[in-house]
């Protein structure tokens, strides 16, 4: 699933395939709220018609888009906050989180860094065998986001759990060593403890 936050308009993508293989066309959609309406409400909305798309599609991964900061304060704190609904559904449903940075996903579907909307919805397009590129451009970028966690996620998260792992089995590692000097500081102690209940018997 790949979700390119906003306040207004929420894209929402739907990929399925295997890293290495052509990703295919599942669903997209957009989850919009009134501007007119209370904030706190609007974000309800959005994290309930995320939730909507959890459970039709039972997704096995989430992508968004890193949120960076804009001049328009306003806007950026309401994409962080819908970013921030869409990594904890992720956490709640026990599915991996992934964040991509805008550059990132160009790269990935078109090939550069610097490619504007339209080329990423053309190339989305065609790599997902769709008649048109999807609209408006939040579905377009929401698969965009899909396909390139598909391609390069998958790698990255393998990396992220072998790192994990390896930082998991240094910590029991040194656990053991740890316990291993405790165990000898006391038998020393009770080695001397002993001698010198002994010493005293003695005289």
């Amino acid at each position: 699933m790949g979700v390119d936050p906003g306040l207004t308009r929420c894209g929402v993508g739907i990929v399925d395939g295997t890293p290495g293989a052509r990703p295919q066309f599942v669903a997209v959609g957009v989850i919009r709220t009134d501007p007119h309406t209370e904030h706190a409400y609007r974000l309800l909305a959005i994290e309930e018609g995320l939730g909507e798309w959890f459970d039709h599609y039972q997704p096995q991964a989430i992508s968004i888009e890193r949120v960076f900061a804009q001049h328009n304060l306003s806007t950026v704190t309401g994409i962080g906050q819908v970013a921030g609904i869409a990594m904890m559904l992720g956490a709640r449903h026990g599915i991996d989180v992934a964040l991509h940075t805008p550059s990132e996903v160009k790269s990935a579907v078109t090939g550069s860094g610097r490619a504007d909307k339209a080329q990423v919805g053309v190339m989305v397009a065609q790599v997902l065998h769709l008649a048109k590129a999807p609209t408006p451009a939040d579905a377009a970028d929401a698969l965009a986001l899909a396909v390139t966690h598909l391609w390069r996620g998958s790698a990255q998260n393998r990396y992220a759990t072998a790192a994990l792992q390896g930082r998991s089995s240094a910590a029991v590692a040194r656990a053991r060593r740890s316990a291993a000097i405790a165990r000898a500081a006391r038998s020393r102690t009770e080695r001397q403890a002993s001698s010198t209940r002994g010493t005293r018997g003695s005289s």
